[in-house]
């Protein structure tokens, strides 16, 4: 998956892709400037006779091109410049190797050198005729410097309102009045099939209109807070931000993503539905910030085999715990790895991204009550929801190299077809497994089935207990066994977190 991410420049010295743009040479008008020229106000295009929501006018869809003219003046280019971190210098000490060197690069006056910037691009648009445009966070998250193309070939200096990173929207403004603007469609509901166009500043060149049709509603992408609009109008590069519009110019979505193996369009781009992204952009507007409910679980799906080695019932609906957060509400209120939450205050949940949307709603402070099923039973347990860390926050852990060239493999007991010893402050230091893991360390690497596993693995529970010796791994695949099912559930750890499986039962011997 592959955002529109903006295009980096060539900045003190540093190379980058150059972001392409469009003319010459332009003497820009004050900042303080008026309305685009020719509009001013909000722009209301004709949605023509009666019909259904989203049903075609006559003739469409021969042209856009009025649609287009009426709502292009609303769309803008946004120019940021970033900052690039620089990286560490190092010298050669005998003796020592590499050292870094504190205080970073420094000019040839031995002062220490300005940090280099890259310039992107991307697109937004007018939301208000008081100068609020709507954007991506992606396109402006970090920026030192934001500056906006109006579409008459204005350039004005924007300032950052607000940013979400959860949802990647984010609200800029210009100082001035009466800009043309558009507005969000907030009752009706795009169909599958219905036309779409999209509008913005790919490559650089503004100004630019794509169509095509949505081509599916509720896309999990990136974000467990957006069900995306997947479209077909062509997005590439800067078109981030810019608006997808429908025939009648009213802004169903905001162009955000992409999937692509090549980094250009393949026809399926990804847009923030305007059901979510009005009510976070009215909000960052207000210059209020967003708060979601946190309870520090890492959760994911179950697989229908999963399910059946468990030994639930087909269409068993939840989500599964494979993480939970050291000192975080969910360890402060009693849930443990390898639970499975099945309702939040008395409701059933669907699945991963239901519960987390849903605990999304809570407001800090407050109580839920989740009933999850631990081994075989179900407990009811309470939890004072916390403010949900930011998106960088959240993401800000180193990852570790499950090629670690100085894991060495040892001796264990062979069991399901794994060779296994129980954890031990030795084999602890030699695979770095941190201290809070336990179960049975995987000690050479085997391959059963579509499953692969190092050194260093750790399977810490089956779906009736925890694991901690060979022996309790044996039982739990003598209990499948005579469960008549095809594998065991197992919670694995790894380098990557834990991760839960079915081992397929190995033929008695």
């Amino acid at each position: 998956m592959k955002r529109k991410e903006f295009m980096l420049g060539a900045i003190a010295g540093l190379t980058f892709a150059a972001a392409a743009t469009a003319g010459g040479v332009i003497d820009w008008p004050s900042a303080n400037a008026g309305p685009v020229a020719g509009f001013t106000g909000r722009l209301s295009p004709d949605a023509g006779g009666s019909g259904l929501a989203f049903a075609p006018p006559q003739g469409a869809p021969l042209s856009f091109a009025d649609i287009f003219a009426q709502v292009a003046p609303a769309v803008v280019q946004i120019e940021v410049r970033t900052r690039v971190q620089s990286r560490q210098r190092f010298v050669q000490i005998p003796g020592l190797g590499a050292v870094p060197v504190p205080g970073g690069p420094q000019g040839e006056d031995g002062e220490e050198a300005e940090a280099p910037t890259a310039m992107g691009a991307g697109s937004g648009f007018f939301i208000a005729a008081n100068g609020f445009i709507v954007t991506n966070n992606h396109v402006v998250a970090d920026a030192t410097e934001i500056r906006v193309k109006l579409a008459d070939g204005r350039e004005m200096e924007a300032r950052l309102v607000g940013r979400d990173e959860s949802t990647d929207l984010a609200v800029i403004k210009v100082e001035g009045t009466d800009f043309p603007f558009v507005s969000f469609e907030e009752t009706a509901v795009p169909r599958v099939g219905d036309w779409v166009i999209a509008v913005g500043n790919p490559f650089g060149l503004g100004g630019t209109a794509t169509a095509g049709i949505v081509s599916a509603q509720g896309r999990d992408v990136d974000s467990a807070y957006v069900g995306y609009l997947q479209i077909d109008a062509a997005i590439n590069q800067g078109n981030s931000g810019g608006p997808t519009f429908d025939i009648y110019g009213r802004v169903i979505g905001v162009n955000s993503a992409i999937y692509s193996q090549t980094g250009g369009s393949v026809g399926i781009g990804f847009a923030i539905p305007a059901s979510v992204a009005k009510p976070i952009t009215d909000r960052l507007m207000r210059g209020e910030s967003i708060e979601r409910g946190y309870v520090g679980v890492g959760i994911t799906n179950l697989s229908r085999e999963q399910i059946e080695a468990l030994g639930l019932p087909v269409g068993f609906t939840g989500a599964f715990v494979g993480e939970v957060t050291p000192g975080g509400p969910a360890e402060s209120g009693g849930v443990q790895v390898g639970d499975i939450v099945t309702r939040l205050n008395g409701t059933a949940v669907r699945d991963r991204t239901d519960l987390t949307r849903r605990i999304g709603q809570v407001r800090p402070g407050e109580t839920i009550r989740l009933e999850v099923l631990r081994d075989g039973r179900r407990e009811t347990l309470t939890i004072r929801v916390r403010v949900r860390p930011s998106e960088t926050e959240l993401n800000n852990r180193p990852d570790q190299d499950p090629d670690n060239p100085s894991a060495q493999e040892g001796a264990g007991a062979s069991v399901g077809g794994l060779t296994v010893a129980p954890m031990s402050d030795a084999l602890r230091r030699r695979y770095s497994i941190p201290a809070p893991i336990n179960g049975l360390v995987v000690t050479t690497a085997e391959t059963i089935g579509e499953l692969n596993f190092r050194p260093g693995f750790v399977i810490t529970r089956s779906g009736s207990g925890p694991i901690r010796t060979p022996a309790d791994l044996q039982a739990a695949i003598d209990a499948a066994r005579r469960a008549n099912r095809a594998g065991v559930f197992l919670i694995v750890w790894t380098p990557q977190g834990n991760t839960p499986i079915v081992l397929p039962l190995p033929k008695p011997e």
